[in-house]
């Protein structure tokens, strides 16, 4: 099934690795335009190039950092340089450090909000004109299940990401009918994120191996397994997408059935 997203320009941060960069992936598949973000200048080049060869659209990279302000905005100036217009914004950050709430001083909070909640208020902020010209636009929030169901040891996690719902479902007001912003809610998929957590479990001696560390990351979801990050990056283009047009302030589990809220 065609998502209908030929030729629309996808802005997609933290996009040079992780469930970002499989979020622009099946942008690139869908023959969008995509513009990647990394700090990684060398990283993002090779995303670039791998983007490249998966469809008809042109793929841009812009090295920032989304805990700058300054950044945030040269990445939006980029995007309309190269393009003239921005049709979605997709939002993501690498996760804060995790640990108990006793070993976080309040660096680590003000970090954790910067880097989770002030990146998405800065780029909506900037992108929101162009998101609102031309017919309309979208905006996807990748954010965790945590917002759902406190994690243990992501003391930051759980503090924080929730407000990323709560500016999500304002936004869904805010901005209809022209935008509409959902969110979704990973579980655990095998990114660069779990593979360090997993192995810092090892290191704490929690497990004698990756391979035992990353099978008991699937316990207890109702698949038997962790998610791929492409399973996470084709719903954040189905909710991109005109297949999902009716779909607004919602946020989406993607975690195998795990979470066990009813809401």
């Amino acid at each position: 099934m065609s998502l209908q997203l030929s030729g629309n320009v996808a802005l997609v941060t933290a996009s040079s690795d992780g469930l970002g960069k499989a979020s622009a992936e099946v942008f690139a598949s869908e023959d969008a335009n995509v513009v990647v973000n990394g700090r990684d200048e060398s990283k993002l080049d090779e995303t670039v190039s791998e983007l490249d060869e998966l469809g008809d659209g042109r793929i841009v990279g812009v090295q920032g950092d989304l805990t700058d302000a300054a950044d945030i905005e040269a990445l939006v100036e980029t995007t309309l340089d190269e393009f003239g217009t921005i049709d979605h914004l997709v939002t993501s950050a690498g996760g804060p450090p995790s640990g108990p709430f006793l070993e976080m001083d309040d660096e680590d909070f003000y970090h954790a909000f910067d880097l989770l909640v002030m990146s998405v208020v800065r780029l909506v902020r900037e992108a929101a004109e162009p998101l609102q010209a031309d017919g309309g636009g979208t905006i996807v929030t990748i954010t965790s299940r945590s917002v759902k169901e406190a994690i243990d040891s992501l003391v930051l996690s759980n503090s924080v990401r929730m407000s990323v719902i709560g500016l999500e479902k304002t936004l869904s007001s805010e901005l209809a009918p022209d935008v509409r912003a959902n969110a979704v809610l990973p579980g655990p998929h095998e990114t660069t994120r779990i593979q360090d957590l997993v192995e810092q479990a090892v290191d704490r001696g929690e497990y004698d191996s990756y391979e035992a560390g990353l099978d008991a990351r699937g316990e207890g979801i109702p698949l038997e397994r962790i998610g791929e990050p492409r399973e996470l990056g084709e719903v954040v283009a189905f909710l991109s997408s005109p297949r999902s047009s009716y779909l607004n302030g919602v946020a989406v589990p993607i975690d195998g059935g795990a979470g066990a809220s009813n809401l």
